[in-house]
């Protein structure tokens, strides 16, 4: 049986169809009422932005599904997990100062923040899931004891998964950092030495001190690296790139897998919204935020994390593209938007929904439903 996805458009003439009602609206009609229980501990799980960047989720359209976990007898807070690369996040205390700065607090939000795996991303459980890559799985312990949870997710392009939807932020977003690194262990980036100019960007940033220039161009120790792809995200000129053919699979695979290790005890008691609003190309991790590679296209809920990806990534390739965008192909509607950003094969993305959909995650199979 489909899926049922809920989506609401972005149009508006009228206070009943501004995009707080809206939000409003689909966590009824999706049934999240339904996942929590009375004085549920419930997480919101959502992504607060690498400090630099603007394309993360309005506090304000947070503010609302507080206000409705509230309403159905859930007690919410706030929350994400510290990051595996340097930055704004890596630690609690960081995590917490850029949350705030980027309005999160409780004066705006009603709720509570807490960073899911602790001061120094030590608090996890190593949760049974026995799947082709791993046994067990380390998701944060806040997340882990939450009683329900719902998952905001801002859809957009990501440089290894290809994009970022609901399942990502279950995957990376609910693991510790010793779980980020098990995901990213199957990617080795490569450089292209015909194009590197030795602006020693991904030298600057890697966290592992996997990078040298003692030959004049970047060269990575596979033997350090931890597989973060911040390298990737950052060259200038492209000659940095993982192995489609073999890396990535492989890294979507163990996504896919943390995933489900985020959902096992909580079968039920989850639901999911993508906003799919300033659709960029790079994950909000980073400290800058390009211009969107479509137009706003509007917010979709479901009780299904693989179904609103599946309905998400359709709506975006039938929208048209932007030429200013760092899109180098497939503007036209109907053709791959994700895979026009990095001129990569279509596995660098397909490959996680139809594995999440083969170990039991959820179902491709959608019925889109507009309000």
């Amino acid at each position: 049986m489909k899926s049922k996805v809920f989506f609401a458009n972005l149009r508006a003439r009228n206070e009943k169809e501004n995009r707080i009602s809206k939000i409003s609206r689909l966590f009824d009609l999706a049934g999240f009422s339904r996942v929590i229980s009375e004085r549920d501990l419930t997480a919101i799980k959502l992504h607060f932005g690498e400090r630099g960047n603007d394309a993360f989720l309005n506090p304000v359209w947070v503010r609302q599904v507080v206000d409705k976990v509230l309403a159905s007898g859930g007690r919410p807070f706030l929350t994400d997990t510290n990051t595996l690369y340097t930055g704004s996040r890596s630690n609690a205390v960081d995590h917490l100062i850029t949350a705030i700065e980027h309005g999160f607090d409780y004066a705006v939000v009603g709720a509570p923040v807490i960073i899911a795996d602790g001061l120094k991303s030590k608090n996890s459980v190593e949760v049974e899931i026995n799947k082709k890559n791993f046994k067990t799985v380390k998701i944060a312990g806040d997340i882990f004891f939450a009683d329900s949870m719902i998952v905001l997710s801002h859809f957009k392009g990501h440089v290894e998964a290809g994009f970022g939807g609901a399942i990502k932020n279950l995957a990376m977003g609910c693991a510790p950092a010793a779980g980020k690194q098990r995901q990213h262990s199957a990617m080795k980036p490569q450089v292209k030495k015909e194009k590197c100019t030795a602006c020693k960007k991904c030298f600057e940033v890697c966290p592992a001190g996997a990078i040298s220039f003692a030959t004049g161009k970047a060269l990575i120790d596979h033997e350090i690296c931890i597989g973060c792809g911040e390298c990737i995200s950052v060259c200038p000129v492209r000659a940095i790139s993982p192995n489609w053919e073999s890396d990535v699979p492989s890294f979507l695979e163990r996504m896919v897998e943390h995933a489900y290790g985020a959902l096992v005890n909580k079968r039920g008691k989850v639901g999911f919204m993508n906003f799919l609003i300033n659709v960029v190309p790079d994950c909000d991790c980073l400290p800058w935020s390009d211009a969107p590679i479509v137009p706003d296209i509007g917010i979709l809920a479901s009780l299904d994390p693989v179904a609103i990806d599946a309905a998400s990534l359709d709506l975006v390739n039938r929208a048209h593209g932007f030429s200013d965008s760092l899109l180098v192909k497939n503007l036209a509607p109907g053709e791959d938007k994700f895979t026009g950003i990095r001129d990569r094969d279509r596995i660098a993305h397909w490959h996680q929904l139809e594995y999440a959909q083969e170990i039991g995650l959820g179902s491709m199979e959608y019925e889109l439903k507009e309000i």
